[in-house]
């Protein structure tokens, strides 16, 4: 009998990001549904949360603890120079446990945040080289992709794309940026967010309207390019969006507030505090399951960061985005709501409120709408998971793993 098939997940999990982990929910409802023999584990940003919330044995991510902490000190420096090095081995040893890791979804190459080469960029690559050097397929999954100006960290980026055993990505932009990076992508292939393949939440049938409008936050200062203007930028950002909140109280609108990200949660707070109402709430949302009850118990959503969109999208409520980036604009565009998208970096309440009245003046043409969009991601994304087993896990177990689930 063949020994089960040993598969790693990597990433930045467990780290308050509820967008990163969903991506990881939907690979592991994955390997559980056509892999249940396969051997699972992670090596993430948070392993003490995925073991509680998922588990499967988990590895901190970085041999220094405060990886993610501003260096000041020598002290600091010296420890942050030090776990570079020990995670060379750490990673490598790590990837050499394994036939097949897994970089489930999230943005792992694009820099539409703040972001230094030599954070997860560098351990990506470390992550992608030891893949090759010990022939354990290492797949990008549903990933996404950008424009990145920065010469070393897109060099990782391209070098790591190019180890990687498979590489899918979550929109059309993502693809197209890779190929500008030098990286073939002519077997590459485009799918649906992988957070479409988690379960929708039913609305509430006991809910009278008007129902809540969902606002979704974020503690956004720009991207990587942006770095000289984030606090003006945040400053923008901040002051429309809390004025398009007081706007909508004035209507007698209740408004709900969710993040996506624990950072999230001083914009809340920031907001809670200058409008000081009782129609404004804010959610304690802790997973994207969360997230999509909230959204399917709204009348209308707009939110910033991307999965919060998705939240709302695969939930078939009205969305409209505060994009960020292309990534939004894209999957507006994927979900037939493309004239619904507001620049997050220049926040226009007036101009916010008026977009958000056209729609919810087609709110039930939207929501038609969106139901077939949703059917054809359910499609998409299985066809993206048949492509998965096909490129990393050998025939003969696919086809027992089958035949356990069809045998009566």
């Amino acid at each position: 009998m063949r020994p089960p098939v040993r598969v790693g997940v990597f990433g930045l999990l467990g780290s308050g990001n509820l967008g990163n982990d969903g991506s990881l929910e939907a690979v592991l409802g994955y390997l559980r549904a056509e892999h249940p023999e396969a051997s699972v584990d992670a090596l993430c940003g948070g392993p003490e949360v995925v073991t509680a919330r998922y588990g499967i044995p988990a590895t901190r991510l970085h041999w220094y603890r405060g990886e993610y902490r501003t260096a000041s000190r020598a002290g600091a420096i010296a420890g942050k120079g030090l776990g570079k090095l020990v995670d060379v081995v750490r990673t490598a040893a790590w990837v050499r446990r394994h036939d097949v890791v897994i970089v489930p979804g999230m943005g792992v190459l694009e820099a539409t945040l703040p972001l230094r080469p030599w954070g997860f960029p560098y351990s990506l690559f470390l992550l992608c080289a030891s893949g090759r050097l010990f022939g354990t397929k290492v797949a990008l999954v549903g990933v996404g992709a950008g424009p990145i100006g920065n010469r070393l960290t897109r060099g990782l980026v391209r070098r790591s794309a190019r180890l990687a055993a498979y590489r899918s990505y979550r929109d059309a932009q993502s693809r197209d940026a890779l190929r500008e990076m030098g990286v073939d992508t002519a077997r590459d292939g485009v799918y649906p967010d992988l957070a479409f393949a988690l379960p929708t939440p039913r609305a509430d049938a006991s809910l009278s309207p008007p129902g809540p409008v969902c606002v979704g936050v974020m503690d956004f200062h720009g991207g990587d390019d942006d770095r000289a203007r984030a606090e003006e930028i945040h400053r923008r950002y901040l002051d429309g969006t809390t004025r398009f909140v007081r706007a909508l109280v004035e209507d007698g609108r209740p408004v709900r507030l969710l993040t996506g990200d624990e950072c999230d949660r001083s914009v809340v707070a920031a907001i809670l505090e200058a409008v000081d109402s009782p129609l404004v709430t804010a959610a304690e949302a802790t997973s994207l399951a969360d997230l999509m009850k909230e959204t399917a118990a709204a009348d209308t959503v707009v939110a910033t960061r991307y999965h919060n969109l998705v939240c709302a999208l695969k939930a078939g409520t009205p969305t409209l985005a505060l994009s960020y980036a292309a990534k939004s604009d894209a999957l507006m565009d994927r979900m037939g709501l493309a004239a619904y998208c507001h620049p997050a970096r220049e926040v226009d309440a007036d101009r916010l409120l008026e977009q958000f009245r056209a729609l919810e003046k087609r709110s039930a043409e939207l929501r038609r709408t969106l139901a077939e969009r949703n059917l054809v991601a359910a499609r998409q994304l299985q066809d993206q998971f048949t492509a998965l087993t096909t490129a990393l896990f050998p025939t003969t177990d696919h086809a027992q793993a089958r035949t356990r689930q069809e045998t009566p």
